[in-house]
């Protein structure tokens, strides 16, 4: 439940704290005071679009806090035990805060750490439940009938996963008739790139190939000339007084000099050197040239496979490398393609298999309607009644749809129709004449409703326009009893329902030539006879007013 509300520098509040108790509790005030502003101030922490001209003139920010009691609400503690958002002191305790700048800025905070808007909102719909004095607006919409209705049955996780399932047949439905569509042409295709791949097939180009043909080739191509290089070098540097003699005589000299000293040890270290480099140098090249290989046949094979890598390249308008990527994609779509008809084979299995889902959970929901719509029209007949409209019948159509396919919100569209004199047909909603008679069956919609609601705190705000005498006696009852096992908060403008109330707060606006300012305070029963008083008299208040607002008072 509700247990308190902060307000800060929010249209004409500059700062409210006001805390909530269990049962009904009633706020009024004059016309204008600003009665509204405590609930459009919680619908902010609940998710609602800001404005920044709510902003109070003068401020930088205006701020909202708002406290909640889930310890009897398990899905909003189970909803905030997902998402980690509970307080490491008390997982009963909920604090929404929401703060808007001049500027247009917005934030909204869950238990100290920054939330989203839907994350509020989502939050909100488990915490607590708003009726507008505008309800009977939207119960004019089949959209809001039906969701009015499924809630009521408990049905809205399995309109929820009607959904799924027909937006998965759809899915389904959509993937067959495009395959099937595509079939002409993806025939072609696959004809083409049956010969493209087998193309490539044949050709069998290993990785690293390319590279290897090319050295090859180039080695191969190469032979004869490197051979002769090679053969001219041993000559230079073995044969009859070539290179290597040379240096081993000019060894020979140094060593046997000797004058030379200590100083042409070097010098024959470095002849020695170059004797020994010179001999590997000759064994280096006789190798080479015993490895070299002349076979113009191999390189003529070589070079024809190169040939026919090349052009299968062009062919396919790639460079070489690229062929083998080109082939595993060929052969990849390809695989694709003749597996269609087994894909399509599949999906049709599929696309039969969630119709059949979709239709035994319509049923079941088509019957739970059918038989909440029995309920619901009993008991809000029943409201009608004690709310002098005991000739008018609800009825609750459930019209089949006309189609074979699955409809996310199940077999049949939900309309609300509505007799108001005996003997008349039903009618729609919209074209019922009196504002009153649409207010007053609103409420007892409403009233129905909020009695299966799994949520705990529930706001009536003026949801009572149109309705004044006994009935408006009759209205409070309801709430009053309503809130015996709910907290309701309502504001009201009748001192018949104002009378009804466990608790009763009050909305002031006071006004200099500077600003006004709307405070809010709590009434003991002193205070609430005045109030009532005041409701029922006017401006001035006698003391027949207050005697009959002491015996509205009493009576409950």
């Amino acid at each position: 439940m509700l247990t308190h509300l902060s307000i800060q520098n929010y249209t004409l509040v500059d700062n409210l704290d006001i805390e909530f108790d269990p049962g009904m509790t009633v706020v009024t005030g004059e016309t204008g005071a600003g009665k509204s502003i405590m609930l459009d101030a919680l619908g902010l922490c609940l998710g609602d679009r800001a404005d920044p001209k709510t902003v109070r003139t003068g401020s930088a920010r205006a701020e909202i806090c708002a406290g909640f009691d889930v310890s009897a609400i398990g899905a909003a503690r189970d909803w905030l035990a997902k998402r980690d958002y509970n307080t490491a002191e008390d997982d009963s305790e909920c604090i929404l805060r929401r703060t808007v700048t001049a500027e247009g800025r917005s934030r909204t905070y869950l238990n100290g750490r920054s939330i989203t808007l839907q994350e509020a909102s989502e939050l909100g719909e488990l915490l607590i439940d708003i009726h507008s004095q505008h309800a009977h607006q939207s119960l004019l919409r089949r959209e809001y009938q039906r969701e009015l209705l499924d809630a009521w049955a408990g049905l809205t996780d399995s309109v929820r996963e009607l959904g799924t399932l027909a937006d998965q047949w759809h899915a389904l439905n959509q993937r067959i008739e495009m395959l099937e569509q595509a079939r002409d042409e993806r025939d072609a295709r696959v004809q083409l790139l049956r010969y493209q791949v087998n193309e490539l097939d044949e050709l069998d180009l290993q990785a690293g190939e390319i590279e290897q043909l090319e050295a090859d080739q180039k080695r191969l191509a190469n032979a004869e000339h490197n051979l002769h290089n090679s053969q001219q070098a041993m000559t230079l540097i073995a044969d009859d007084n070539a290179a290597l003699d040379q240096l081993r005589r000019a060894l020979q000299l140094v060593r046997e000099d000797q004058d030379g000293g200590s100083h042409l040890a070097e010098t024959v270290g470095l002849l020695d050197s170059a004797c020994i480099q010179a001999e590997e140098a000759r064994s280096e090249l006789q190798a080479h040239i015993d490895a070299v290989e002349i076979d113009p046949e191999k390189l003529q094979r070589v070079e024809a496979r190169l040939d026919h890598i090349f052009e299968t390249a062009r062919k396919h308008r790639v460079q070489a490398p690229e062929l083998a990527a080109l082939h595993t994609s060929l052969a990849e779509e390809l695989s694709g393609l003749t597996g269609s008809d087994e894909e399509v084979a599949q999906l049709i299995e599929d696309r039969a298999n969630g119709l059949a889902q979709y239709e035994k959970l319509a049923q079941k929901v088509s019957k739970k309607r059918k038989s909440a719509a029995k309920k619901l029209t009993t008991q809000v007949e029943k409201q009608l009644a004690e709310l002098a409209m005991q000739h008018c019948r609800l009825t609750v159509q459930l019209n089949p749809r006309d189609t074979d396919r699955p409809h996310p919100l199940g077999g049949e569209a939900i309309e609300f129709r509505i007799s108001t004199n005996p003997g008349s047909d039903p009618q729609p909603l919209a074209k019922i004449a009196s504002g009153g008679e649409l207010s007053r069956i609103s409420l007892a919609i409403q009233v129905v409703a909020a009695r299966t609601a799994a949520v705990p705190s529930m706001v009536f705000d003026e949801v009572d326009v149109g309705i004044g005498g006994a009935v408006a006696e009759v209205v409070g009852r309801l709430l009053h009893n309503l809130g015996e096992h709910s907290q309701v908060l309502v504001v009201t403008h009748l001192p018949q329902v104002a009378a009804q109330g466990d608790n009763h707060l009050v909305v002031a606006k006071t006004t200099d030539k500077k600003s006004a300012r709307a405070s809010l305070s709590r009434l003991e029963t002193d205070g609430k006879v005045e109030e009532i008083a005041r409701m029922l008299g006017g401006v001035k208040i006698t003391d027949q007013s207050r005697a009959h607002a002491e015996e509205m008072l009493a009576a409950n």
